[in-house]
């Protein structure tokens, strides 16, 4: 047998897919996240799995995994000590960034946590000016000393950005080479390598978070490699970007900021593919797990990607899914505030000691312990009976820290919280939808993720959303998506010139460069020609704006026509993001993009045909349960998910049990079973 493995960890569990090439069985697997060291449960799963398929380590043929390392070294500031070597006169960048106010009226604001040590940051005498000439050439002897003074100070990384480096970047080369012969222990980042455009602070930045990941990244891949070596794995196993492909160890290692959302794309990944399973080309995403939300916006089929984000409060230039991240998940705590207002997230209890149901000694109530008492999960066992619960210990919870200061009943406070949370989700998913200029009326809800389907109808409810899409392994939906990325490579430059034919061979040699560049990459992971495949597209504005606008082109080898096309496209695009365009304003061409693509094997799934007439299965069980915004409880029936057939239509209200997830139905609402167990859920109110 042959075997592909996707892995996802998560914060609270970690999630295994599992595809037989040969059979064409699909597999997928829930256990506990062990946060101190992911690695753990990766190996313990894996080796579960293949004792529960009878199968042996060497029948792996792939394996891939999304992780959160990186950005919990991140969020918890544990990266390495480093420092920034930079041109003489912007060493304190860093700190000034570019004068945005997030928080324009509150003189406490905090600045983001500052990530190079107060006078690790230097200066060194060069100066490349804007047209790449050299106006002051390296002092290699200030550089070395610079170099051997951060080494006396004990720094891991060195992060290196100088003014235009992304133009000429000679100098800072150089400096490369001089840290290499100081320093060469030191984990070194070069903004020119690895992020060569314009606009220095999210450069500097970018180049800074890379260095203050790489050697906790470095560590954690490596361990992760010899891991699945000492219990027989053959083969090389892949990471997660957050642009949703995969790529090796060593590229992991060289670029760790590319997996800053690692986990949450893999979901975004696998949600545009079951989403041309049903014809639903207008999607948004709605994962919830055990420590947080994510969201984000499917059109067109196609993920949209980002080449800026925030990322924990630093700008980051690097290609990812624009995934909107909130702290709301199974594990999120309700507490009530100072004010006496009802409060949920982003504090989460985690794996360990996780929702006070668990029986681990939490004793905060969470959002799962809620849905317990609510009847909404089930109230004995999860993870398909292979973990117990207790009801008993989410009340006693939710009514010493809810009800006991605030006078609320426990149903009362209970349906509180699950209230608080999906109005928490919901108002993130207006920020992708609606204040981007979508009707997110016309969009379908696609909820996975362990805690997903159990929300996803109250919240398409609230807001007006008519279709709700839960694919068949809901709760392992981004270790699925792990099986479906493509491995990716995603190169660009600055070049700021008008959208006039007379630049097209400047924007020509610097696509041809690229591809050179994408076509080294590629030969170092083994991509066959067969398989590649090259992206192209343009970052366009109006003269004197400050911000663009990426514009997909159809060809590296740009003609009049193509530019003529891109232009017009640039303006459709700023209508439908600002409400106005200007035909006759000139534009500009900033940055140039190129994605590399290599096609990897995919699991491949044939749908069932559709049964006419069905027979309705018998339920497990009748609960009581009350749902948002009810006054009192009703008797709903508990299904077994997967004794549905495709064909299959049941009214709401209802539950759906399987081991990952559970899926909660609301009354007025009707679930329709597709040949791929796809359950389409379609509000009976909205006609």
């Amino acid at each position: 047998m042959s075997y592909m493995i996707g892995v996802d960890v998560g914060g609270t569990f970690t999630d295994f897919s599992v595809f037989n090439e040969e059979t064409g069985e699909f597999f997928n697997y829930k256990d506990s996240s062990t946060p101190d060291d992911p690695s753990r449960a990766i190996v313990k799963g894996v080796l579960d799995v293949l004792k529960i398929k009878g199968a042996k380590p060497e029948e792996i043929s792939y394996l891939a995994h999304g992780t959160t390392v990186g950005t919990n070294a991140l969020i918890e500031k544990k990266g390495v000590r480093l420092g920034l070597v930079t041109t003489k006169g912007f060493k304190d960048l860093m700190e000034i960034g570019n004068q945005r106010r997030p928080n324009l009226y509150n003189l406490q604001a905090q600045k983001p946590y500052p990530l190079v040590p107060s006078g690790l940051n230097i200066g060194v005498t060069e100066r490349i000016r804007f047209d790449g000439s050299v106006e002051t050439p390296l002092d290699e002897e200030e550089a070395r000393s610079a170099i051997r003074y951060l080494k006396e100070q004990g720094v891991k990384a060195i992060a290196v950005c100088t003014l235009f480096s992304f133009i000429n970047p000679i100098h800072e080369k150089r400096i490369g080479e001089l840290i290499r012969e100081e320093f060469p222990e030191a984990y070194v980042t070069l903004s020119c390598e690895l992020a060569p455009e314009f606009r220095e602070y999210s450069r500097m930045s970018t180049t800074v978070m890379n260095s203050y990941l790489g050697p906790v990244m470095k560590k954690y891949v490596n361990n992760f490699r010899e891991s699945v070596r000492n219990i027989g794995i053959k083969v090389e196993p892949y990471v997660t970007q957050s642009n949703g492909s995969i790529i090796s160890i060593k590229e992991t290692v060289d670029c760790p900021i590319k997996t800053a959302l690692s986990g949450p794309s893999a979901g975004v990944i696998a949600a545009s593919f079951i989403g041309r399973q049903c014809s639903a080309d207008k999607i948004i995403t709605f994962d919830m797990g055990g420590t947080s939300a994510d969201i984000s916006l499917i059109e067109n089929y196609t993920p949209q990607v980002s080449n800026e984000r925030t990322v924990e409060g630093y700008p980051c230039r690097i290609p990812m899914i624009n995934i909107i991240t909130i702290g709301a998940g199974g594990g999120s705590i309700a507490r009530i505030d100072a004010g006496g207002a009802l409060k949920v997230g982003p504090d989460s209890a985690g794996a360990a000691p996780g929702p006070a149901c668990y029986m681990r000694g939490g004793e905060n109530p969470c959002v799962t312990d809620a849905n317990i008492v609510l009847g909404k999960l089930n109230q004995k066992k999860i993870l398909g009976g292979r973990m117990d619960v207790s009801v008993d210990l989410a009340r006693k919870a939710i009514r010493e820290k809810i009800c006991d200061p605030s006078g609320l009943s426990e149903d009362r406070a209970a349906n509180g919280i699950i209230t608080v949370v999906n109005s928490n989700m919901a108002r993130a998913i207006r920020s992708v939808s609606v204040e981007k200029g979508y009707d997110v009326r016309e969009f379908s809800l696609m909820a996975f993720g362990g805690a997903g389907p159990l929300h996803a109808c109250e919240v398409a409810k609230e807001l007006g959303i008519r279709r709700v899409i839960i694919p068949p392994h809901a709760g392992t939906l981004c270790s699925l998506g792990l099986l479906l990325a493509d491995t990716k490579f995603d190169m660009s430059r600055t070049l700021v010139q008008p959208g006039k034919p007379e630049g097209l061979d400047s924007a020509n040699r610097l696509f041809a460069e690229m591809v050179r560049q994408g076509t080294e990459a590629l030969d170092k992971e083994g991509v066959p020609d067969s398989r590649r495949v090259f992206q192209f597209s343009v970052d366009m504005r109006y003269m004197r704006q400050n911000f663009e606008i990426n514009i997909p082109v159809s060809s590296g080898r740009m003609t009049k026509e193509i530019l003529e096309k891109a232009i017009a496209d640039f303006h459709a695009e700023h209508k439908r993001s600002y409400g106005y365009c200007d035909e006759k304003a000139e534009t500009q061409l900033v940055n140039y993009r190129v994605s590399a693509i290599g096609i990897i094997d995919k699991p491949e799934f044939q749908p069932e045909p559709l049964a006419e007439n069905p027979v309705m299965p018998k339920p497990l069980e009748v609960r009581k349960i009350l749902f948002q915004n009810a006054e009192s409880y009703v008797y709903a029936p508990v299904y077994q998910r997967f004794d549905f057939v495709p064909g299959q239509v049941v009214p709401g209200p209802c539950i759906c049990e399987q081991m990952d997830s559970t899926l909660v139905v609301p009354q007025n609402w009707t679930i329709h079973v597709d040949g791929y167990q796809n359950i389409l859920i379609t509000d009976d109110e909205v006609k």
